[in-house]
């Protein structure tokens, strides 16, 4: 009997533990949104001229439609004191013709951290650019975000399958050249006989 009651608590642990299991920090997963304490979905790291920066994107996966912020820190290499300028958001595609750039905002420092918020209509890849200016010098920073699944085929993919295709195309046309040339030759020699 004493076996029995031990499997019975021993079963009923393990149950509820799994039910806790889908709540981070006490919170449902789910209900997670850029204000949270989530983890980046990129998070870079440069020197550029006398700053060092950091940026990070927010939420892990952006998806079209919902809301998201972008988080730039910059302070001096030499002092580490935090930039307190402005500092401008701009956006634009992700692509070889694309020179459309809109404004997402200008900025001011809260606490060391430029805070940018952002909603994408529509899923793609785009180059957010920060840009603020310090002793007379502008500084351009780009980076890059992916709104929504990425295409599961990238550029490589595609030049790959390009080539591919087109020796494909030309193995089977130099196939046919070299059968009609054999059926001509044929042809001859039938002639000739």
């Amino acid at each position: 009997m004493r076996f029995r009651e031990i499997f019975v608590f021993i079963s009923l642990f393990i149950i509820t533990t799994n039910a806790i299991a889908h709540h981070v920090l006490g919170r449902p997963s789910y209900s997670l949104g850029e204000d949270s304490n989530t983890p980046p979905s990129m998070q870079v790291e440069t020197q550029i001229g006398e700053y060092y920066v950091t940026y990070m994107a927010f939420p892990a996966f952006p998806k079209p439609g919902d809301s998201g912020r972008v988080n730039l820190y910059a302070s001096r290499i030499d002092n580490g004191a935090p930039f307190d300028g402005k500092v401008t958001f701009k956006v634009r595609d992700d692509s070889f013709f694309s020179s459309k750039e809109e404004l997402l905002g200008v900025q001011d420092v809260d606490d060391g951290v430029y805070r940018q918020g952002f909603v994408f209509k529509d899923a793609g890849k785009y180059i957010i650019t920060a840009q603020f200016e310090s002793g007379g010098e502008p500084y351009t920073i780009d980076f890059p975000l992916q709104i929504g699944e990425p295409f599961p085929i990238g550029p490589l993919g595609i030049s790959i399958s390009v080539i591919g295709l087109l020796l494909l195309f030309v193995n089977i046309t130099q196939r046919k050249r070299l059968a009609r040339i054999k059926a001509s030759q044929h042809h001859q020699k039938e002639l000739a006989e």
